[in-house]
């Protein structure tokens, strides 16, 4: 494990400021719990109903992961009570001017990793906020740039092989293997690559709770 939720990088949100709200995090991703716990220590998570990720084919790239984070919160927001706050979030990666979601399995993985090498990327993740009081939404993206060195073959594959990074947009994690082995500069935050723009999101979430 990279890190531990003893040693957060942020101090947790104080307590008084959410104390009668319940967090929820409607997300099925480790990484994002994670996450997330470094800044609020009491929260729960929520599995989405299956959602559809599906976007206009003229938005942006680097709109999408908002686009995406309030589709999943309009699938479960008539669920919310009136003193929750939900969080949703969708990640992707742009290379070359292309979309680069979950990889389908070990082919597509590969493919993916070969288009990284040697290249800079970005990693847009986009965050919703959702409440029912005074029936409030706050959505914000975060980009960052990831640069890797050439990768080779047989560190690709073995990559792939080894990790299975198929839950993963752009078939890689930051934190994993093939970050230490093959990043060579970030431009942005690191938490973002992972999931959540823990900065931001912290001051996002002390915006909503003061309102």
């Amino acid at each position: 494990m990279l890190f531990d939720n003893d040693c957060p990088v942020l101090p947790p949100l104080p307590a008084p400021e959410y104390a009668d709200t319940r967090v929820l995090l409607a997300s099925a991703s480790p990484r994002r719990r994670q996450l997330l716990g470094m800044i609020v220590p009491h929260f729960e998570t929520v599995r989405l109903s299956d959602v559809k990720e599906e976007y206009p084919a003229s938005l942006p790239p680097e709109e999408v992961p908002a686009f995406l984070s309030r589709l999943k919160a309009d699938a479960y927001v008539d669920r919310l009570r009136d003193n929750d706050l939900m969080i949703t979030a969708d990640t992707i990666v742009i290379a070359a001017g292309i979309i680069l979601g979950k990889p389908s399995g070990r082919d597509e993985a590969i493919e993916m990793l070969r288009l990284l090498s040697d290249s800079t990327h970005t990693v847009v993740t986009g965050v919703t906020l959702s409440s029912l009081s005074g029936k409030r939404s706050d959505t914000f993206s975060v980009s960052t740039d990831v640069h890797f060195a050439r990768l080779p073959q047989e560190r690709i594959e073995n990559y792939v092989d080894r990790y299975r990074p198929f839950d993963k947009a752009g078939a890689y994690g930051v934190q994993e293997w093939i970050g230490a082995m093959g990043i060579s500069r970030i431009e942005g935050s690191f938490y973002n690559v992972m999931g959540l723009p823990l900065h931001v999101l912290y001051d996002h979430l002390a915006s909503f709770f003061q309102k």
